[in-house]
């Protein structure tokens, strides 16, 4: 192991981290070894007792004295490590003796982001109900329903969202839980969120919305779901609309939804190009075919 330690606290870490409490024990009760030894990362015996997922070893180290508020040199803690594994027992645990609930990273994670991130519901309740901060966010400015949106987590959104987090929070690119959610393609999320308010034309700092970045992704769910909430069709400050995009990436089934929502077939982006010759310049047939007939009938 290359850790500036002994060898009994390396002895320690590696019974912690395989959950050997019996180990943990004896190295403990020689009296030779800290209890919150650490590595070079600052790594501690409960830290890894608890990102491992083994609770007898957590609660001998706690009993020996262990700090439950330790950090790593990046800030995180047993609970942090705990809600990230889902290991609500260990959570529950840690609370009980001291940890607190939203010491963050030095990058702004709190237990409650990782747990939502890594859809743990039960350790996402258990936090708020011991008062995590349903609002705190990542030096990016990203929340817990923002990363709960980004990897599907329906259960841990609707849960967020009931405990008030802020629907249309921002990221600091301008990137809002539904600009994920639609990007991602996570239409039941996207229904969610719209159903809780949010605001469905929100722009990233490019100009981007939420249809625009489905429309692009040929996400045809998604954009079912957003023109229910009559999103701008027209030209977005990125210069481009929905249709451009889904016309420029030969998406049919997108086409044909945004032109029966309304959207202009004569539309001119920035450069002065209509959809039917983006989609021309790509060689997508089909989409070429379905604008020039739209064009024709808006005419007639």
């Amino acid at each position: 192991m290359s850790m500036k330690e002994s060898p009994l606290d390396a002895h320690l870490h590696i019974a912690a981290l395989q959950g050997d409490v019996a180990t943990l024990r004896r190295v403990l009760d020689s009296g030779r070894v800290h209890v919150d030894c650490k590595d070079r990362d600052g790594t501690t015996p409960l830290i890894l007792a608890a990102a491992n997922g083994h609770l007898d070893c957590v609660e001998e180290l706690l009993e020996q004295g262990a700090n439950p508020r330790a950090r790593r040199t990046t800030g995180t803690t047993p609970l942090f490590f705990a809600a990230q594994g889902g290991f609500l027992d260990i959570a529950q645990a840690l609370l009980d003796n001291g940890a607190q609930v939203d010491s963050a990273s030095v990058d702004g994670g709190t237990p409650l982001f990782v747990s939502c991130q890594c859809g743990h519901l039960d350790v996402a309740k258990e936090l708020v109900n011991r008062g995590a901060n349903v609002n705190a966010h990542m030096k990016d400015r990203a929340t817990p329903l923002f990363m709960a949106s980004q990897n599907g987590h329906g259960r841990e959104v609707l849960f967020l969202l009931e405990a008030g987090a802020a629907v249309d929070a921002r990221r600091t690119d301008g990137a809002t839980a539904l600009w994920i959610a639609a990007q991602m393609g996570h239409e039941r999320i996207v229904r969610v969120l719209l159903r809780h308010g949010a605001a469905v034309d929100t722009t990233r700092h490019d100009g981007a919305t939420p249809l625009f970045k489905a429309a692009h992704k040929g996400h045809a769910a998604v954009v079912d779901e957003l023109l229910q909430y009559r999103p701008s069709l027209k030209l977005l400050p990125n210069g481009e609309s929905a249709l451009h995009a889904a016309a420029l990436f030969g998406h049919v089934a997108v086409v044909r939804k945004l032109l029966a929502a309304g959207s202009d077939p004569s539309l001119r982006n920035q450069e002065g190009l209509t959809a039917a010759q983006l989609a021309a310049d790509k060689k997508h047939r089909a989409v070429v075919d379905l604008l020039v007939l739209a064009a024709q009938a808006s005419r007639s």
